[in-house]
């Protein structure tokens, strides 16, 4: 039986084939050379269709969107979205389409029904979702950009500190007003204080790479009030006149002075090598690994050492101080730094097949 195949090329092989016989040759044209051909033209067409067999097309599925207002009512409905659409091209369908008050600029927030907010960078088709999707639309107000957001929370504290260590007045009694405090701790914790600030506003100019995600007016001011506030708290004590000096003395200072030095070393370290990689949105390009620079070897035990440096800078300032609201403040950080770095292994792990499973994401080998 024979197996006949189609192919694109046969009419053109065959006419080339007959046409280049001279007529006084073409009974040569044997069943030998018949089948040289036909072997031919199996290998050819081997990744081809068999004769009689239609292509199968492209299952294409297209997603239909819908968007609810907080009341649940419908205020947008939009039909054929591609399902490699992004959150944010939703969202600039949304401003084409609907008549919104806010303009383009005002950032929106999508939300899912179960209430886990939307990033921009989300692909539609990779969200728990059918292929009608509803989404419910919350403005989000005046917004500030990430830059302008860290600035804030870095400027006040440096600001505020340096106010209670030159004790200004109607901060401690009169007597006090424009003094200075004996002990060389405190004149210590100052530049450590004012140092770490300043490095993270280099940081924030010049290194960091951020998003252009924003963040509402209302958290950024719960933000400033909660490190601007701790700022102040903690440069109370230190710099009033009854402070008193750690128990164990120059030991215990210049020992948590040298772990201060190396942690705000070591982060640095890390923010430059971060700086390396790209990024798309909050999604990594690459898995950072250590560079000849002894500093970034942490990478081989933790996801985030940044994080970890950080905490070792604060928890070496509060050895250094022994003050209480430093030492509530680091515990405070060290929370909220872990959830971050939590988050971002998480992100690893989900985008990279092979991360590697030694790493912890902020203690080695053990959180």
């Amino acid at each position: 039986m024979l197996r006949l195949f189609s192919c694109s090329h046969t009419n053109k092989l065959i006419s080339t084939l007959t046409h280049s016989l001279p007529p006084d040759n073409m009974g040569s044209f044997d069943l030998r050379d018949l089948f040289t051909v036909g072997q031919f033209l199996k290998r050819r067409c081997a990744d081809g269709l068999k004769a009689g067999e239609t292509k199968q097309a492209k299952n294409y599925v297209f997603f239909e969107v819908e968007i609810l207002d907080s009341k649940k009512l419908q205020l947008c409905f939009l039909d054929k979205v591609e399902p490699n659409a992004t959150i944010g091209e939703i969202k600039c369908l949304l401003h084409k389409y609907c008549d919104l008050e806010n303009p383009p600029a005002v950032p929106l927030c999508f939300q899912l029904s179960d209430g886990k907010s939307l990033r921009d960078d989300d692909v539609l088709e990779n969200l728990p979702v059918g292929t009608t999707a509803t989404m419910f639309f919350h403005d989000l107000g005046p917004q500030l950009g990430w830059t302008m957001v860290f600035l804030a929370q870095c400027v006040g504290p440096l600001f505020l500190y340096l106010l209670f260590y030159f004790r200004l007045p109607n901060i401690y009694l009169h007597e006090h007003n424009y003094t200075r405090s004996p002990y060389k701790v405190v004149k210590l914790a100052c530049v450590c204080h004012s140092f770490h600030y300043i490095k993270k506003l280099f940081e924030i100019i010049f290194i960091h790479r951020f998003s252009h995600g924003t963040m509402p007016l209302r958290t950024i001011m719960w933000n400033c009030l909660y490190y601007w506030g701790f700022a102040a708290w903690m440069a109370y004590y230190i710099n009033h006149p009854l402070y008193t000096p750690p128990a164990y003395g120059k030991l215990q200072i210049y020992s948590a002075l040298v772990m201060f030095v190396l942690c705000e070393a070591g982060n640095f370290s890390i923010n430059l090598a971060f700086n390396t990689l790209g990024c798309s949105g909050s999604r990594p390009k690459s898995i950072p690994y250590p560079t000849k620079n002894p500093f970034t070897w942490l990478f081989f035990l933790v996801s985030c050492p940044n994080y970890t440096y950080e905490t070792g800078a604060w928890l070496s300032f509060s050895i250094m101080t022994q003050c209480a609201p430093v030492a509530l403040f680091t515990f405070i950080s060290f929370i909220q730094m872990t959830i971050w770095a939590r988050e971002k292994q998480e992100i690893y792990t989900r985008e990279f097949i092979s991360y590697p499973e030694l790493r912890s994401a902020i203690v080695p080998l053990f959180l």
